[in-house]
């Protein structure tokens, strides 16, 4: 469970960071201007969004990793609730267990093993659960950032938006003039303001 919780963000970043390459192959006219917020010319076909930024000032990214967190908490909370309970049980047997016969002896051992398996197919449940709806977050997360580069990069006249990373950098070097994360993360933002309300 611990697994799961510390990489339910390393999983949607990474997800998120390759959400982020897209392409635009249509040719669209190009306005002489700098983009909103960055240094960006318009007039550049090739720009790039740095991810690490993205994830740390996307406003919609931060909502669902705080609601994981709380749900990650709430599942290991109830886990250990359930293991402490066990505990307990099994304690109780061991200290009982002088007094008790061998056909008790048994069948509590038979009923304590199959608690033991209870809780821990209760534990993948809940971790595949967790797995299931960080998958379904993680793909609307791809699909906000994809759509909304899909549009940005047109409006812009990018050909293609890049993406940039310390942790996985897929690009070694880009000139800052091609970074185009404030005025995406401003999108972004605007976007999920809009859908909030």
């Amino acid at each position: 469970m611990k697994k799961l919780i510390t990489g339910i963000s390393k999983i949607a970043a990474i997800f998120a960071i390759a959400a982020i390459v897209v392409s635009c192959n249509k040719e669209q006219p190009k306005t002489a201007g700098t983009a909103t917020g960055t240094t960006a010319n318009n007039s550049e076909p090739v720009v790039y969004v740095n991810s690490d930024s993205l994830l740390t000032n996307y406003e919609y990214f931060k909502a669902v990793q705080v609601t994981f967190q709380e749900k990650s908490k709430k599942a290991q909370a109830d886990l250990t609730a359930k293991g402490a309970a066990f505990q307990r049980e099994v304690a109780a047997y061991q200290q009982n267990a002088g007094s008790l016969s061998a056909d008790q002896r048994a069948s509590t051992e038979e009923r304590l093993a199959r608690k033991q398996q209870e809780l821990a197919t209760y534990n993948q449940n809940a971790g595949n659960a967790l797995s299931n709806e960080e998958a379904v977050e993680n793909e609307k997360l791809y699909n906000k950032v994809s759509d909304f580069l899909k549009v940005h990069a047109k409006a812009k006249g990018y050909k293609i938006v890049l993406t940039y990373s310390k942790s996985n950098p897929a690009v070694l070097y880009a000139d800052q003039s091609l970074d185009i994360t404030k005025e995406v993360v401003a999108g972004l933002n605007a976007e999920y303001k809009k859908d909030k309300k």
